[in-house]
């Protein structure tokens, strides 16, 4: 019957709604006590071997040195890079994991994790504790992750943070696309565009992130 069919689903909702609240609550709870992170952004698939792969564990090693956690997605390639740096420097290794069907497991380096069924409570989670992104090279998940940060900014829905891009050559190609196709024709404003620094020194991107981070307070104790 119509009824009995909308009176499942409707059932299976609410206990949904309690699954999300879940998972908000856990990460409230255990990122409100790490103090302030770096979050960092890249493929699943770089191999360790690869140059963007010991790019991400050395930004990470600084970051600790400049007194951040890092957060990641808790997965393996850049994500797996930055919390191994992030351990062998003796800061804190953070993973956000996301249940996906092939079962995405966390990396062994890292040392707080938190799972998350949902993709939009772990992004929440991402940003509410960070001071800083930075993106390495990925694929679609990085690109969305990067764009969605983009949007919340320019929109003001969280605090201004910098966004750091890490490997020039890779970025090149979308920061011109974004420079003659988006602002060339008003989609986006100059300080749109200027939000994205890139670079491949990973002592810069983290004197960026750490300006950045002195800003988010000061703004802070200002609302």
């Amino acid at each position: 019957m119509p009824g009995e069919y909308h009176s499942t689903v409707g059932s299976e909702d609410t206990w949904r709604i309690f699954r999300i609240m879940s998972e908000f609550v856990e990460g409230f709870e255990t990122l409100s006590k790490v103090g302030p992170c770096v979050t960092i952004f890249g493929s699943a698939r770089t191999p360790k071997e690869d140059s963007y792969y010991k790019l991400a564990v050395e930004a990470a090693k600084i970051a600790v040195k400049e007194g951040f956690g890092v957060i990641t997605g808790g997965g393996p390639g850049i994500m797996e890079a930055a919390n191994e740096g992030a351990l062998e420097a003796g800061g804190k290794s953070i993973g956000l994991n996301i249940q996906l069907p092939y079962e995405q497991k966390p990396n062994p380096y890292v040392k707080v994790l938190i799972n998350f069924r949902h993709f939009f409570s772990r992004k929440v989670m991402f940003l509410k504790y960070t001071s800083g992104v930075i993106i390495m090279p990925g694929g679609f998940g990085t690109l969305d992750e990067m764009f969605e940060t983009l949007t919340l900014i320019q929109t003001r829905k969280i605090l201004h943070m910098p966004i750091v891009l890490m490997g020039c050559t890779f970025w090149k190609g979308l920061v011109s696309w974004i420079e003659e196709s988006l602002l060339g024709n008003g989609y986006i404003d100059k300080i749109d565009q200027d939000l994205l620094r890139v670079t491949d020194d990973p002592h810069e991107a983290l004197a960026v992130v750490k300006r950045g981070h002195h800003t988010r307070k000061v703004i802070a104790n200002f609302e």
